[in-house]
């Protein structure tokens, strides 16, 4: 991690800051104006985004970073890297990247088709049960894929992801419900898990990568 004095750095916190006073103190906002995208807006500005409320679109800019984090690690891994296991009770970076398909399908199905968690069909289950658990049975299974094969799943499911958070609002995001243990979240909640479980799956992904063989 860079040094906080580093003047880059200092500045980069700065404008994060005001950004995000800037979003909170924000008056009179209505769904025409906090729908509309920042000014070129791109991949590291993260914010509202055109075709979204100001919550989801704000919340997708930011896994849309993440995901092209990912991305840029993995693209280039051959098939022999991607089954690489570190030992015998690792998950390999292929069963890694299904795992984070799996997971954004079981959240859609949660929060858009509002199914409890768990009550999806047995086809969908079929499917994606084995690298949303990984384990065992992952990495018997999950391996001699390309990479094309987990870009184009991953990629497939956030299309589904996109075009859902475009038909709803910001009422739907922040509504809350009790989940696990009884706590209470809302779709906001669920859905920033999304995001910082590739964040936390990223961070493994890298420290597999530098414990490869050369």
């Amino acid at each position: 991690m860079k040094n906080c004095k580093d003047p880059k750095r200092r500045k980069f916190i700065s404008k994060s800051a005001m950004i995000s006073v800037g979003l909170a103190t924000a008056p009179n906002w209505t769904q025409a104006s906090i729908a509309a995208p920042f000014p070129d807006k791109g991949l590291y500005q993260l914010g509202p985004m055109e075709g979204y409320s100001m919550h989801i679109g704000t919340l997708l800019s930011s896994m849309n970073m993440m995901r092209a984090w990912v991305v840029e690690g993995v693209k280039n891994l051959t098939v022999e890297q991607l089954d690489f296991q570190l030992d015998d009770q690792s998950n390999s970076i292929g069963a890694m990247l299904l795992h984070l398909a799996a997971t954004e399908k079981y959240y859609q199905l949660n929060t858009f088709d509002e199914m409890e968690w768990g009550t999806w069909s047995e086809e969908i289950k079929s499917e994606w049960d084995i690298p949303m658990g990984l384990g065992a049975s992952a990495r018997e299974k999950i391996k001699g894929y390309n990479i094309e094969y987990y870009l184009t799943k991953m990629a497939e499911v956030r299309e589904h992801t996109k075009k859902e958070f475009a038909k709803r609002d910001d009422d739907w995001i922040m509504k809350s419900e009790p989940f696990f243990g009884g706590e209470p979240t809302n779709n906001y909640c669920k859905w920033f898990h999304v995001c910082e479980h590739e964040s936390n799956h990223n961070g493994q992904i890298k420290m597999i990568k530098k414990r490869m063989p050369v």
